[in-house]
């Protein structure tokens, strides 16, 4: 007889990939899925010839069909998708989270450390998107494994 037809052996249930996120992640995983409507709403702004304010990482726009603001909606679209992918506990969501991250702060980086160099007008500005993104980062790459097996 199996053990799973034993009558004082209850099977274990598998725990919720959503119980591995800590409550920060859970949030900004809301802020993001709801920020993610803005890219289709920012797009047809922008064909109407409608300015936007768009700021993520360090990079501005005021027009979103511009170089720099179809990057912003690239980088909001892909926020908005990993956010889903988290919520809805896919098994792609890891590792999508891990390579958002990595976006994020080579972004950040590049915005304080090389465009600095490169324009007159920016000096250096810490960007506080890195307190968020390493740790972000972190705890990504410590629940892959746990969130692969469930």
């Amino acid at each position: 007889m199996s053990q799973s037809n034993h009558p004082n052996v209850q099977a274990k249930e598998p725990a919720s990939r959503k119980s591995l996120l800590p409550t920060w992640i859970k949030v900004f995983v809301w802020i993001f899925m709801l920020l993610s409507f803005i890219v289709p709403v920012a797009l047809v702004m922008g064909l109407l010839g409608m300015d936007v304010d768009l700021a993520l990482y360090g990079v501005q726009s005021k027009q979103p069909i511009s170089l720099k603001g179809l990057l912003l909606l690239i980088f909001f679209g892909l926020k908005g998708v990993v956010a889903f992918g988290l919520w809805r506990e896919q098994d792609w969501a890891i590792d999508a989270a891990i390579i958002d991250a990595i976006i994020g702060i080579v972004v950040c980086l590049l915005m304080m450390l090389i465009v600095p160099l490169f324009s007159k007008s920016s000096g250096f500005t810490f960007r506080l998107e890195l307190l968020l993104l390493i740790p972000y980062l972190w705890v990504m790459t410590n629940i892959k494994g746990a969130w692969n097996r469930s």
